[in-house]
């Protein structure tokens, strides 16, 4: 095939891509599907990322599609054209961070792509962590420690180690935790 032929195919507007992110967009519960399907009829690239789910009906399983995040999806659009996501019912919103609309760079929407494509996604499970929410720390200092969690600031959690009187403010992506019972 030439190559020529295919730069022209799949991206006809080098200068409008390149102006364009990844946001995340906050949708009414249950809707991130509906909400996709229609953004992408009006030619805007939506991902909801889908895993699949065996679900045991009284005479039958079956294997469903469900949102990996739920009530969010991702749009792939332009800054200038970020107001037409609000023509489809079921928007609700743009998640912010630190007072602007959070954009996920290309290279975390390709991991989450992977993972769905690589794990079986009976593992893949998305977890928020609660306001006391108590966890077992698997990693780092505080090893075996129990901690409870106070809140969570975007990618940090802040919590107590009671039994060491400690508050700790530590990165999502730094520590391993687990619930604990």
């Amino acid at each position: 095939m030439d190559t020529h032929n295919k730069d022209k195919v799949t991206n006809s507007h080098p200068s409008e891509n390149s102006t364009r992110s990844w946001y995340v967009i906050y949708t009414k519960p249950r809707h991130e599907k509906k909400v996709a399907e229609m953004l992408q009829s009006q030619g805007i690239e939506a991902y909801c990322p889908l895993k699949a789910q065996t679900k045991q009906w009284s005479d039958r399983k079956t294997v469903v599609h469900v949102p990996l995040f739920n009530s969010y999806l991702f749009v792939h659009i332009a800054e200038a054209n970020r107001a037409a996501v609000f023509a489809v019912p079921g928007v609700v919103r743009y998640i912010y961070w630190c007072g602007t609309p959070a954009i996920v760079r290309n290279q975390e929407i390709e991991e989450i792509k992977r993972w769905l494509n690589d794990f079986d996604h009976n593992e893949l499970e998305v977890d928020y962590y609660k306001a006391d929410q108590k966890v077992r720390i698997l990693s780092g200092s505080f090893i075996n420690q129990e901690a409870k969690i106070v809140k969570q600031q975007g990618k940090h959690l802040v919590m107590t180690l009671e039994g060491l009187g400690l508050v700790l403010r530590v990165k999502l992506d730094q520590m391993i935790l687990e619930k604990a019972e």
